[in-house]
């Protein structure tokens, strides 16, 4: 586990930098198990920063969002850099976002912490439900342990941790100004074994199987504000004229807008898991991901998030890629 001390050491020196404005990076929720993002703007901000397998959101999605107010006359804009605490798949949405000129690599600074994995959190709260009481974990000797009501309780890492990091082949952060703590090791995983049984389905099958996951999407469009790489200025969903999908909560309707959103990170997700994490309804979505990623590498021998200076996959022209789809 990370070191919170460095961890806190490590943040007051970055924000102490006059070129710095801020530094985003995670704290204890109002409750339960969660955890929330923490802007530190002092070095009394920092004090509250933590890391533990709780910290399951993407950071990367903040610096995005950021509100810039018009400028009073006379006044200049404050172009000051933005600090981030990054895990392995922030880092990768970082560098995707870099790639597609989402950002400037110059306008943030990356604290990068080697992730041993996250909790899944719908999972942890299934065993206790209602849990009011801020709770703390730790990882000890591959157990999650942790204590509710004054009681200690011993989980096997593996029976909570997200799907997603069971099959990370980037756990430490691939792009950062400083790293804190030891890197992770890395063990060659089969990173599309989850969706093996569902592309070995009947057409029949796959379709019966999608229907009741879309039919049960309340539109509530969570997996878009949770995912890093959702950060166009006018989401297709939210457009009028043209209207490209109805707002409509029904089967077709939320067909076109589960397909939609899956077809626009091909080639672009990092499987963070942010999207099905925030999902209210359980939906599945990394095994759509999973599998327009797997259709990627495959054809294209690529992967989103690992280098600022390649060029995003829809963004460039290979004259030998496979064109057998071409009449």
């Amino acid at each position: 586990m990370v070191d919170q001390k460095k961890l806190v050491e490590v943040a007051k020196e970055t924000l102490a930098r006059k070129d710095v404005k801020y530094i985003i990076g995670y704290k204890k929720g109002s409750y339960g198990f969660q955890t929330s993002a923490a802007f530190a703007y002092t070095p009394k901000d920092v004090e509250q920063f933590i890391f533990t397998p709780l910290c399951n959101k993407n950071l990367a999605k903040y610096p995005l969002k950021e509100e810039k107010l018009p400028l009073k006359r006379g006044e200049e804009e404050d172009k000051r850099k933005i600090g981030i605490v990054v895990k392995g798949c922030d880092s990768r949405a970082i560098t995707q976002i870099i790639q597609e000129n989402g950002m400037n690599r110059e306008e943030v600074v990356l604290l990068g912490i080697p992730c041993p994995g996250v909790i899944n959190q719908k999972e942890i709260e299934k065993r206790f439900p209602n849990q009011s009481e801020i709770t703390e974990i730790n990882e000890i000797n591959d157990e999650y342990v942790f204590t509710i009501e004054g009681k200690e309780h011993k989980i096997p890492k593996q029976e909570l941790l997200a799907e997603v990091c069971k099959t990370c082949d980037y756990p430490n952060p691939v792009l950062y100004d400083v790293m804190i703590g030891e890197e992770v090791e890395v063990n060659p995983k089969e990173e599309y074994e989850g969706i093996k049984e569902l592309e070995e389905a009947s057409l029949e099958d796959r379709w019966e199987y999608w229907e009741e996951q879309f039919q049960s999407c309340i539109r509530c469009y969570a997996c878009r504000e949770a995912c890093p790489l959702c950060y166009c200025s006018t989401c297709m969903a939210d457009l009028l004229e043209p209207q490209w999908i109805r707002r409509s909560v029904n089967l077709s309707e939320n067909t076109a807008w589960n397909i939609m959103r899956a077809f626009h990170l091909a080639g672009r997700c990092i499987n963070c898991g942010a999207c099905e994490n925030a999902c209210p309804m359980d939906i599945p979505l990394m095994e759509l991901n999973k599998k327009l990623g797997k259709e990627v590498k495959e054809m294209f021998e690529y992967t989103p998030g690992l280098d600022i200076d390649a060029k995003p996959l829809l963004g460039s022209f290979n004259p030998d890629d496979p064109e057998e789809f071409i009449k």
